[in-house]
């Protein structure tokens, strides 16, 4: 396996497509990329030389932020973002979508589950099954007993 930008690159696959494993590198700017270093697209990564290699490391590192340095930047984007208290901040920090997206049905994935408290729930009725019976009437708050 290749290495490039420290991510392996699989052997087997297009070299347009293998440069897409590298954080911050997608279709579009593979395709920049080659066509810059004059690597034909279809050249699979087992057939590059050690030369084509360089001069693809040489590119991507030199005109492009990636991997640890792209995800670093961002990192501290949203950190800057917290700071200074701003909406995408506070949003970042509830742990809900900062886009826009609406949040009553969707977003089940951004969304922090938090739990209602007190929790509220019936007793079983198979439990307090006699009619008349006192504590069919109650409702369990979490750590106590109310009746109503």
């Amino acid at each position: 396996m290749a290495r490039l930008a420290g991510v392996d690159i699989p052997n087997e696959k297009r070299i347009e497509i293998a440069l897409t494993y590298i954080f911050g590198v997608g279709r579009t700017r593979a395709k920049e990329t080659l066509a810059a270093t004059g690597i034909n697209p279809d050249t699979r990564v087992k057939d590059l030389t050690d030369e084509q290699l360089i001069t693809l490391r040489d590119y991507l590192e030199g005109n492009y932020k990636i991997e640890g340095d792209l995800r670093r930047e961002i990192d501290a984007d949203i950190r800057r973002k917290i700071q200074i208290n701003c909406y995408q901040g506070q949003r970042h920090r509830k742990g809900l979508p900062v886009r826009g997206q609406r949040t009553k049905t969707n977003a089940r994935t951004r969304k922090v589950r938090s739990a209602r408290s007190p929790e509220r729930r019936r007793l079983p009725s198979s439990r307090w099954h006699a009619p008349g019976h006192e504590m069919n009437n109650l409702i369990v708050w979490t750590n106590k007993l109310v009746r109503y």
